[in-house]
């Protein structure tokens, strides 16, 4: 059929008429975000970013998500990119199980440039062990899978190497001309197992990587999704544990052993945030996403069409006191519209801001808490107070909250302790009675105002606060004047020296 006949014409019609007509569908949804990365292919469970990668110009980022017409959940891996970091093209799918592969599908691991330069993707095939796919074009679109698949199996009975180690979610870099590998030690308290290789392909088990402590963790925490790479003048393990969320160390490394110094997490009780994947861009700035959990129902989900959303990438580093700094990149200052600003505004009681309302904004304050305990801010508020979501620091606990136990109407949304459970599916509802405030520590020092970067998206709320904090949640308000912005100090009053807001374009992410 040549291209230019009418019945290829009819079709391409009809297909860009589709795609419109979803495009519209999506727009008008008053939960899919509009500038956060959402997953393009629907319902995603899990979703966790991967393979993070900067290539040939353009930041990759690589996804898990499920194919219904694949077997055994379909889990493959979808591809975006961007130049940066706000504008997203989407790739074709990366990674699928496919007939005579080793994997029953492809979930969780890292993307590196191998020695030989060529972009490489480290993956656990599901049911097979540890997997490598290689990359020879500029786009990254067309990936082989190596034939020694799985080049770290899944140790058997029969193997000298069972009961030595557990094989999950690995991650590669190279040091000194060697591969080494980490993998999760999965259901078994806060391990990871250390592997070094000359070529990728042949792997030798060294050791466990570092000793967890008890008063840092639990016993049934594992290290899923690990992310290692140097910080400053130390290293950094990302991860998440399944229990609790994404989380990280800070230490030393010498000698292919890491020594933990601090331990942190990135998510509290009732949190969303899950599997951060970073990577390093040219201009040195490690920046990462996480996943950030859909609090709707299965049923909700389905309903809508999607689940699946990105934190916003987050720049990390150290400050000159070995303390993590967390901030949004400049980058998403271009989604920029109208602004706002108010100077010097006394607040006691509760102010309604009028100036600023919507579901899709930044919002900068700088508060000087005065004599005050405790300062909160309420976005996505009804008028009349029945759905709003409450950011608030406290002075006194040295936390910063948000509240959602008004953010929704809906009934299926719920706010499990736990992020995942492993007894009853993804995680608690039945029996976990859940936890509307999630709670993050934060110490200003003497005399050092509340900085806050607000960044509103429709169902998520993602609050930066004085450089060194950041925490993330999901809001599913149903009410459609749920946009009012207000300012709440009862006790005594505090002072708002600054608030900027900005309506924020829809980027193209979703």
């Amino acid at each position: 059929m040549s291209l230019n006949s009418p019945v290829h014409n009819e079709r391409m019609s009809g297909m860009i008429s589709a795609q419109r007509t979803l495009r519209s569908e999506l727009v008008r949804d008053k939960h899919r975000p509009l500038y956060h990365i959402v997953a393009p292919e629907g319902v995603c469970r899990p979703f966790d970013p991967n393979g993070a990668i900067w290539w040939k110009g353009r930041y990759h980022l690589f996804y898990i998500f499920q194919d219904e017409h694949l077997p055994d959940g379909g889990h493959c891996w979808g591809h975006v990119s961007s130049p940066d970091l706000v504008h997203w093209r989407h790739h074709p799918t990366a990674l699928f199980p496919a007939a005579g592969d080793p994997e029953e599908g492809i979930f969780s691991g890292c993307a590196l440039v191998s020695a030989e330069g060529i972009a490489t993707i480290v993956y656990l095939g599901v049911n097979s062990g540890v997997c490598i796919a290689r990359s020879y074009d500029d786009n990254l679109d067309r990936w082989v899978k190596e034939p020694a698949n799985p080049v770290i199996p899944i140790p058997t009975e029969s193997d000298s190497n069972f009961g030595k180690y557990v094989v999950h979610d690995p991650h590669v870099w190279i040091e000194n001309g060697s591969y080494y590998a980490i993998i999760n030690g999965w259901a078994q308290w806060d391990t990871a197992y250390l592997f070094s290789s000359p070529d990728l392909v042949h792997w030798e088990y060294q050791h466990k990587f570092y000793q967890p402590r008890s008063e840092w963790t639990e016993k049934d925490e594992d290290v899923a999704c690990p992310d290692f790479f140097p910080l400053g003048d130390r290293h950094m393990l990302l991860c998440i544990s399944h229990k609790r969320g994404c989380r990280y160390y800070i230490g030393t490394y010498k000698d292919q052993k890491f020594v933990p110094e601090r331990h942190a997490r990135m998510n509290w009780d009732g949190g969303p945030c899950f599997a951060p994947e970073s990577l390093l861009d040219p201009n040195g700035r490690r920046i990462f996403w996480a996943w950030a959990l859909d609090r709707r129902s299965d049923k909700s989900a389905h309903e809508s069409g999607w689940s699946g959303c990105m934190t916003l990438p987050r720049v990390i580093s150290l400050d000159s006191g070995g303390e993590l700094l967390i901030e949004p990149p400049q980058e998403l200052n271009t989604l920029r519209g109208t602004l706002t600003r108010l100077e010097n505004l006394i607040v006691k009681g509760q102010v309604t801001i009028n100036e600023v309302s919507g579901d899709s904004l930044e919002i900068q304050l700088e508060i000087d808490l005065l004599e005050s305990r405790e300062v909160s801010v309420a976005v996505r508020c009804s008028p009349d107070g029945t759905e709003c979501t409450l950011i608030t620091y406290n002075s006194v606990s040295h936390e910063l909250s948000i509240d959602v136990a008004k953010s929704s109407s809906d009934p299926s949304v719920k706010y499990p302790t736990l992020c995942w459970n492993p007894v009853s599916s993804w995680y608690k509802t039945e029996t976990d009675p859940g936890s509307t405030t999630q709670r993050a520590p934060l110490h200003l020092h003497d005399g050092e105002h509340l900085l806050l970067r607000i960044y509103i998206d429709r169902s998520i709320v993602e609050v930066f606060a004085n450089s060194r904090q950041c925490i993330t949640h999901r809001i599913y308000p149903t009410r459609a004047d749920a946009r009012e912005v207000r300012i709440h100090a009862d006790k005594s009053p505090v002072k708002v020296l600054g608030l900027t807001a900005w309506e924020m374009a829809p980027s193209n992410s979703w």
